[in-house]
């Protein structure tokens, strides 16, 4: 099926007794266990809520399983702890999300995992690994850089050296990305963002094979972090919509991003649809679509960050992404804020940078509440 359809109809709950077309919401946390191989419990991460929406996201990813969290980090951290530890060497890139990069900076020391970071570049990821390396970590597109690596080139060389390969696919979607098809191991996603759609969930998953996800989900047991009945409820309801939303708001982006490269405000756009952007090329050989985020540096000689931010007038700054609202934010004081700021200068990251979620709102709409802020 196309992913339209397996966004509708994949990993549905159908019960028997009301033969109703959605998944029921089963608000036990307390199952009966006499006369059963296996009993549900939330923590266990195996009630039918969290199952089905587990299903609909390993079909959309092209995984046999997966492990559902109540936040990205939490799908993250717990996928790097169920592969790496105590004497175990980790390769991580520069431009992770903050709190990955956080993770790894303030964590790694005290439970004896060495690591090392890399630039957004398969070679640079490479010559990083070391006899030890048990984990590579990187993200495609990046936040909030959008930079591309070559996430084939990296798989091959891992693969051949027994290296288990994690990628951050928020940004991306399976929508316009399937990492898995290009080699690599586990999927995490921050389901905050496109999944849930709509900025009221916070949840994230990590989709790989049946054999990955078991050892995620041993962990998982150990360190909680499930997600509750409602909350999958709403999550798989809104992945129903996934696709189209998904597409609109690439759609946008790609024009927003355009005009944005025009404008004489602004200094650089970053955004894997552009052709003058250093990713395009490796982007368009393993995306099906270049994703709705985009960030830019604007000429602060002509209007200030901060500036332009308070003039905006439908265009929300706000923390998070990928809901069917438009938003901006500063990384350096939002998602990245964590980091120090010599660090921030070394991976690119400059208090002009502005991170753009594209919504599904009228683009015409969206450029016009960009150029009045730009202007007034």
């Amino acid at each position: 099926m196309h992913q339209e359809t397996l966004c509708v109809h994949s990993g549905t709950y159908h019960d028997s007794a009301t033969r109703g077309v959605n998944t029921p919401i089963f608000t036990s946390s307390s199952f009966e266990y006499m006369d059963r191989e296996s009993c549900p419990y939330p923590r266990y991460f195996n009630t039918p809520n969290q199952a089905a929406v587990v299903n609909k996201m390993s079909s959309l990813e092209s995984g046999e399983d997966g492990v559902l969290f109540s936040s990205g980090m939490a799908a993250m951290s717990t996928s790097v702890l169920a592969f790496a530890g105590s004497g175990d060497h980790v390769v991580l890139m520069d431009e992770l999300y903050g709190g990955t990069h956080a993770f790894a900076t303030d964590l790694f020391d005290r439970l004896g995992i060495r690591y090392s970071f890399a630039a957004t570049d398969a070679e640079a990821v490479i010559k990083a690994i070391t006899q030890s390396t048990k984990l590579i970590i990187i993200e495609s597109p990046t936040n909030p850089l959008l930079g591309i690596i070559d996430i084939r080139r990296v798989t091959e060389f891992a693969r051949a050296r027994g290296i288990t390969t994690i990628i951050d696919n928020t940004f991306a979607t399976p929508v316009n990305q399937r990492p898995l098809t290009l080699g690599i191991d586990v999927v995490v996603h921050s389901g905050t963002k496109y999944m849930g759609g709509h900025s009221d969930i916070c949840c994230g998953i990590a989709i790989t094979s049946r054999e990955y996800a078991g050892r995620i989900l041993a962990t998982a047991r150990h360190l909680g972090g499930s997600l509750n009945a409602v909350s999958c409820y709403l999550l798989e309801r809104s992945l129903k919509t996934l696709a189209i939303r998904v597409e609109r708001q690439t759609q946008n982006a790609q024009r927003i991003a355009e005009f944005l490269d025009n404008h004489n405000f602004v200094k650089k756009v970053n955004y894997p649809g552009l052709p003058n952007f250093k990713g395009h090329s490796v982007a368009r050989s393993q995306m099906t679509g270049f994703g709705a985020m985009l960030s830019f540096e604007l000429n602060e000689d002509r209007v200030s960050a901060k500036t332009f931010q308070r003039r905006l007038r439908m265009i929300h700054p706000a923390v998070s992404l990928g809901g069917v609202e438009t938003l901006i934010c500063s990384p350096s004081e939002t998602s990245h804020v964590k980091m120090s700021p010599e660090e921030r200068q070394r991976v690119g990251i400059s208090d002009s940078l502005l991170r753009l979620s594209v919504g599904i709102e009228h683009a015409d709409d969206i450029i016009e509440d960009i150029s009045q802020a730009m202007n007034q």
